[in-house]
């Protein structure tokens, strides 16, 4: 049986923490599926279809079956759907377990049969997140250490640096 899990974010955009945590469960798992989901709550830089090519483009290099696609709905629905056994997500700090424990409790309960898988950001990577990238680079600041060349290019494109 092949062991499929499931990375969830936002991705906007993809930082070096996403992809450490891509390139580590990529490791653990026979199948990744990266799923990039919209969260109604953000106001995105960029459009659903623009992370999807971002993130495509970026673990194109790395080892291991990763597959990107676009979510929506819950996530437990989709990996049900794409047969999945665990959901991945990385940690930063305490705070990270303390709102994602009680979620995979919730998802544990809807769908019996998906783990949770917590990985634990490399401590020179817990105090990267997508909005501070954001916030930097609006603010004309350097995000060179905290995502790819590429994404910092489409990054300062997009805020007009």
């Amino acid at each position: 049986m092949s062991r499929i899990a499931v990375y969830p974010g936002t991705f906007d955009p993809p930082t070096l923490g996403h992809m450490d945590i891509i390139g580590r469960a990529a490791l653990l798992f026979d199948r990744l599926v990266v799923g990039v989901f919209t969260n109604a709550a953000k106001s995105p830089l960029f459009t659903l279809e623009e992370r999807l090519a971002l993130l495509a483009r970026e673990v194109a290099s790395l080892p291991g079956a990763i597959e990107v696609i676009a979510c929506s709905g819950l996530l437990v629905d989709v990996a049900a759907d794409v047969g999945a056994s665990a959901i991945v997500r990385g940690l930063r700090s305490g705070t990270d377990f303390d709102y994602e424990a009680p979620m995979a409790g919730m998802n544990r309960r809807l769908v019996a049969n998906v783990d949770t898988v917590f990985l634990v950001a490399e401590p020179a990577l817990q105090p990267i997140s997508s909005t501070l990238v954001k916030e930097i680079a609006r603010g004309g600041g350097d995000i060179s250490g905290f995502v790819t060349p590429a994404v910092r290019a489409e990054t300062l494109a997009r805020i007009g640096r």
